[in-house]
């Protein structure tokens, strides 16, 4: 890879430098959260922390979420309990919440969805940077009663602050940050400014990202041992002489990113308005070989499109997004009024070489009103309404979904109420649904689907260091476009892919049991859940192939997911060398279907003129595909007056426990380290100074939950070193 923009990467820095006031503070979301347990979360309507939900969240914040940070919203929430992310290359990885993803994890940001497709297909990026988030929170369970259909598995929330809702502390705040890695020659540089005007009612917010990485090494060959034996079987030593190793091809990721929001701030609320963008390009890892990609990745389109002319695929995403948000306080038996409304435009084009293949337009619509309620017969609630339209094309030869329009609208109540020791929440949504398809495209009939979800939740608080929760939901999803319709060759996956326009509304009955125990230097925390699914909706293999291209059809049947987390913290010593604490989790989560015999599928692949027909019979028992292995994980932490540091390990079973036709995976161990050095300074500002060290046992890994873990391993050893400036 050709170096990156000096002066792009320097731009952050010195518009930080150069713009630094006086007298100005730390910015508070930056420092160290020494309890995130009592961080208030804003995915809610209602103004709770962590600990007082009685649903299960996890959050990163302050030094937490700075070590965390990656290419990917994935990638930086892996290492929470029961969340585990998708893989398709460095510039794709979307959270897996408890073994449900794709269409079941809602993406938000700052309590609006993304706003991109990245449930069309594995291979669409989220259209969300984690380097310039403030908080991130993982909503764990159903959230369907807050976000709709499409939180039936949970939802991530990423609160970013990009239209202010309260004056800064002080005239100009911010931060600013650059890195380098050496395992894929990463280059990124990040800006953020947040002030407020002299009369304390106007209040801005500037932010700015821009990161260059090249193809990552790896410790071994791209493809794995088992694809290597089957693709050479009966040919001599030198087969794989031409094979790529060391690097893996066509991984490159370039991305920019930068919003500007002003608001106007009074005494009983806000109004204010926001634009950003987020553009990203970034390779498809799959059967490349050394000798055909083997160049470096310039900064210009050309070169991008040079490095995908042998044959790799590359996709470029490009997405704007419009807001307006405001918010009123102290209206008569209302506490508050919160109004929300975005608008995205967005574009992902694969490229096949040097070719456009397929491009998928998305423009889409969301508005959300919450009024929260005071004390109503002892009840505590919020009152909600969320409408959102999308409409969706996809261009061009290998376009595997067809044209459609989706529209939702669904109305909302959750409110809480203590009874001596038991906090309780209940809570009660309905939505309208409607999926229309292009006529000229239409492979079946555009579909109507209504969904009913109820939630009642307990939390007995045993004393002030105890507490058991419990949880039992109903929750309802009605089936995506892409569900529905999908036909034909999607590239991205290698596989022939079919819908089918009769899928039914799915429903889950969750029931979950939860313990939060602290007492001094100790902090546990487990939980035990199960799902039990009617008519889930999921991708199935049919083990046939066309061409050696395999089919898999969208099928429905009853499933169960059962699994259990847990994570202990221990500080076990706390004096004049410093503040050291162990941490420890682990997870499992099993996906299987409930049901029993097979049902027949036919379909129908398009050769030119003619088309092959087939018939498979799918499996309704048995396990389901790309569920993540269970995992257990530990770490040494250190925090000292200006120093802090840290090592960890996380366990990757081995994942036998696979679907039909589906291959086993070997576990793995990621061993990561990190230390950071912070000054504050006399003007109140703060330098940090960090290196961060990931895979540092260089070992191959290959995530089951990957359609690419036969083809594209997680990256080997690598070390990233940086700058971080708070003022």
């Amino acid at each position: 890879m050709n170096g990156p923009s000096p002066s792009r990467l320097a731009i952050a820095l010195c518009l930080a430098l150069t713009a630094l006031p006086a007298a100005a503070q730390e910015d508070p979301r930056h420092a160290e959260a020494k309890d995130l347990s009592a961080v208030i979360v804003r995915a809610t309507p209602l103004p709770q922390t962590a600990e007082d939900l009685t649903r299960p969240v996890e959050i990163l914040a302050g030094a937490r979420l700075d070590e965390a940070k990656a290419n990917s919203l994935g990638e930086t929430v892996n290492r929470l309990p029961g969340v585990q992310s998708s893989y398709f290359g460095p510039g794709v990885g979307r959270p897996i919440i408890r073994g449900m993803d794709g269409a079941r994890v809602q993406v938000l940001s700052d309590g609006l969805a993304s706003g991109d497709v990245s449930t069309v297909s594995v291979d669409h990026a989220v259209s969300i940077e984690p380097f310039l988030a403030n908080q991130i929170e993982v909503l764990k369970g159903p959230a369907t009663l807050l976000y709709g259909s499409g939180a039936i598995g949970g939802a991530v929330n990423v609160v970013d602050g990009r239209i202010p809702e309260r004056a800064t502390d002080t005239p100009l705040e911010g931060r600013a940050e650059l890195r380098a890695g050496s395992g894929n020659d990463e280059r990124t540089g990040m800006l953020r400014l947040d002030g407020t005007s002299a009369s304390g009612n106007v209040v801005f917010h500037v932010d700015a990202l821009h990161r260059e990485t090249g193809d990552y090494k790896i410790p071994g060959y791209a493809e794995s041992a088992a694809l290597r034996e089957a693709e050479h079987e009966g040919e001599d030593d030198h087969a794989h002489e031409d094979e790529a190793y060391g690097t893996l091809p066509n991984s490159f990721v370039r991305t920019d990113s930068a919003a500007l929001g002003v608001s106007w701030v009074g005494e009983r609320g806000f109004l204010g308005v926001g634009a950003s963008l987020f553009n990203t390009r970034y390779g498809v890892p799959g059967h490349a070989h050394e000798g055909e990609d083997d160049h470096d990745h310039g900064d210009d389109d050309e070169a991008h499109d040079e490095h995908g002319e042998e044959g790799g695929v590359h996709i470029g995403m490009d997405q704007r997004r419009y807001e307006v948000r405001g918010g009123l306080n102290g209206l008569g038996a209302f506490d508050t009024l919160r109004v929300k409304l975005a608008r995205n435009e967005y574009t992902h084009t694969e490229y096949e070489g040097d070719a456009v293949g397929t491009v998928f337009d998305n423009t889409s619509t969301e508005a959300r009103v919450e009024l929260v309620h005071r004390d109503w017969a002892g009840w505590d609630g919020a009152f909600g309404l969320q409408a959102s339209d999308r409409d969706f094309v996809a261009i061009g030869d290998e376009a595997f979904v067809p044209a459609s329009t989706s529209r939702d609208i669904g109305a909302f109540w959750v409110g809480k109420r203590t009874f001596g020791s038991v906090d309780v929440e209940l809570g009660a949504r309905h939505d309208r649904n409607k999926v229309t398809v292009d006529a000229g495209e239409a492979i079946g009939p555009s579909r109507d689907f209504s969904a009913t979800s109820l939630s009642a939740a307990a939390l007995w608080h045993f004393g002030e260091d105890l507490h058991f929760s419990l949880g039992l939901d109903r929750a309802q999803r009605s089936p995506t476009a892409e569900e529905l319709y999908s036909n034909g060759l999607h590239v991205a996956t290698q596989s022939f892919e079919f819908g089918n326009p009769t899928l039914q509304r799915e429903t889950a009955n969750r029931a979950e049991l939860g313990l939060h125990w602290h007492h001094g230097p100790l902090k546990f925390g487990a939980s035990l859940y199960r799902v039990d699914y009617d008519d889930f909706v999921y991708l199935a293999d049919t083990g046939i192939e066309d061409g050696g291209t395999p089919a898999r059809v969208w099928n429905q049947g009853d499933a169960r997911f059962t699994g259990a987390e847990a994570d202990l913290q221990w500080t076990f010593l706390d004096n004049d060398s410093g503040q050291w604490s162990l941490r420890t989790f682990g997870d499992v989560v099993r996906g299987r279907l409930a049901g029993s015999g097979t049902r027949e599928v036919a379909f129908s692949v398009p050769h030119g003129d003619h088309t092959h027909d087939y018939t498979a019979d799918i499996a309704l028992a048995g396990n389901l595909p790309r569920i993540a292995p269970w995992r257990v994980g530990t770490e040494l932490r250190w925090q000292g007056e200006h120093w802090r540091a840290g090592v960890g390990a996380v366990r990757y079973a081995r994942q036998d426990r696979v679907a039909e036709f589906e291959t086993d995976t070997a576990g793995y161990t990621l061993v990561n380290a990190h230390v950071a050095w912070h000054l504050d300074t006399a003007g109140g500002n703060a330098w940090e100074l960090f290196v961060d060290g990931s895979n540092l046992l260089d070992e191959e890994a290959r995530p089951h939950t990957s359609f690419l873990k036969d083809l594209a391993p997680l990256p080997g050893r690598s070390v990233s070193a940086g700058v971080r400036l708070f003022f």
